[in-house]
C-alpha cells in the first residue's frame, strides 16, 4: 500500500514537473506570437537595457510580456479553481459557472458597459464586484436555506445563472446596437487583446491572495473531498472551511475574468484530464490542472493570434478544443455503462 502511494506520488511529481517545463517553453514562443515582430537577439538587448529602439522596447515591456504572463496565470487560476469546485462539489463537471461566478461577472461587465461608459477599468471593476456578489447571494441563499449540502449550493447558484441571465438581457435591451451591445457581446467571447501592465498590475494582488489562499488552504481541500462526516470527524468545521475556500477560488476567478472576459472549458477540462492521467484526486491533482490549464489557454492564445490576420476571441478556440474532450466523455461514459 505505502509502495503504491510512493509510487503515484512519483508519478504526479514527474507530470507536474515535465508540464512546468512545457509552461515555460510555450511562455516563451507566445512572446514572439504578434503583429509586431520581435526577435530573439532584440528581447535580450531589451532585457539588457542595450536596445534602442523604444517602439520595440515600449511593445515588450507594456503588452506582450504582461499579456504572455496574464494567459499563464488565467490558464493556472482557472484550470486550479475548477478543480477545486469540482473537489468540493464531488461533481467532476463543476465548474465556476455553477455557482454564478461568471454570470455575476458578466451582469457588472454590462452594468458598467451601458451606465458608466464602459472602459477597461471600469469593466474590470465591474465584472470582479459582479462576481463576488454572485457568490455572496449563493453563500446567503445557503443559509437561508438552513442546509449545507452541495445539492443546495447547485440550486443556488441555478437560480444566480437565471437571474444574471435576465439582467443581462435586458441590459442589451436597452444598449446602444452600435456600440454597447458589441462591447457585451465581444466581452463575453473573451480575449488577451486588450492586456496591458497596467491591467495586469492591477489585478495581480486580487489574484495572489486568492491562489495563496488556495495553497495554504490544501489540506483542508483533500479533507472536504470526503464526506461531510468525516471532515468532521478529523477536526474541521466544514460549513466554514468550504465557505472560505469557495470566496479564495472566486476571488482568483474574478480577478482573471474582470480583465479577460469570460473564457470557456479552461476551468473544466483541464482538471478532468489531470485526474485521468494520475489517477487520484487530492492537492497535486489541482496543482497538476492549473498547469494544463496554463498549456491548454497559451496554446489557445498563440492560435488565436496566429490563424487570421484579426485576432480570434479566445472563447472560440478554447470552445472547439473542450467541446469535442466532452463530447468524448460523454460516449466513453456510454460505452462503460453499455459494458
Amino acid at each position: 500500500m505505502m509502495m503504491s502511494f510512493r509510487k503515484n506520488s512519483l508519478k504526479a511529481n514527474l507530470f507536474i514537473g515535465i508540464s512546468s517545463f512545457v509552461v515555460i517553453g510555450l511562455f516563451s514562443a507566445s512572446i514572439f506570437i504578434g503583429k509586431y515582430q520581435l526577435t530573439a537577439e532584440e528581447i535580450l538587448k531589451i532585457i539588457s537595457h542595450t536596445s534602442g529602439d523604444p517602439m520595440a522596447v515600449n511593445v515588450f515591456y507594456k503588452l506582450r510580456l504582461p499579456r504572455s504572463i496574464m494567459v499563464v496565470l488565467s490558464g493556472i487560476g482557472l484550470a486550479m479553481a475548477g478543480s477545486v469546485f469540482q473537489t468540493l462539489f464531488k461533481n467532476p463537471l463543476a465548474s465556476p459557472d455553477i455557482i454564478g461566478v461568471t454570470s455575476g461577472a458578466s451582469v457588472g461587465a454590462a452594468f458598467c458597459i451601458v451606465f458608466l461608459a464602459g472602459n477597461v477599468f471600469t469593466i474590470a471593476f465591474g465584472a470582479f464586484l459582479g462576481g463576488i456578489i454572485a457568490i455572496s447571494f449563493v453563500i446567503g441563499l445557503v443559509r437561508l436555506s438552513n442546509s449545507n449540502d452541495i445539492q443546495t449550493y447547485v440550486l443556488s447558484g441555478i437560480v444566480i445563472n437565471a437571474i444574471s441571465n435576465g439582467v443581462i438581457m435586458a441590459l442589451k435591451y436597452f444598449s446602444d446596437p452600435e456600440n454597447e451591445l458589441g462591447t457585451i457581446e465581444f466581452w463575453t467571447m473573451g480575449s488577451f487583446g486588450s492586456i496591458t501592465a497596467e491591467k495586469l498590475v492591477m489585478i495581480l494582488p486580487f489574484f495572489l491572495i486568492g491562489i495563496i489562499g488556495i495553497f495554504l488552504m490544501r489540506w483542508t481541500i483533500n479533507i472536504l473531498s470526503l464526506s461531510d462526516d468525516e471532515g468532521k470527524a478529523l477536526g474541521i468545521n466544514v460549513e466554514r472551511s468550504r465557505y472560505l475556500i469557495l470566496l479564495l477560488a472566486t476571488l482568483t476567478v474574478a480577478s482573471i475574468v474582470s480583465v479577460t472576459g469570460l473564457i470557456s472549458f479552461v476551468a473544466l477540462i483541464p482538471p478532468h484530464i489531470a485526474r485521468t492521467i494520475l489517477r487520484r484526486n487530492d492537492f497535486r491533482t489541482t496543482v497538476f490542472s492549473g498547469l494544463l490549464g496554463a498549456i491548454l489557454i497559451t496554446v489557445s492564445d498563440c492560435l488565436a493570434r496566429s490563424l487570421l490576420y484579426s485576432e480570434l476571441p479566445i472563447s472560440i478556440i478554447t470552445s472547439f478544443i473542450g467541446a469535442p474532450y466532452l463530447a468524448f466523455l460523454v460516449w466513453k461514459k456510454g460505452l462503460s455503462q453499455v459494458k
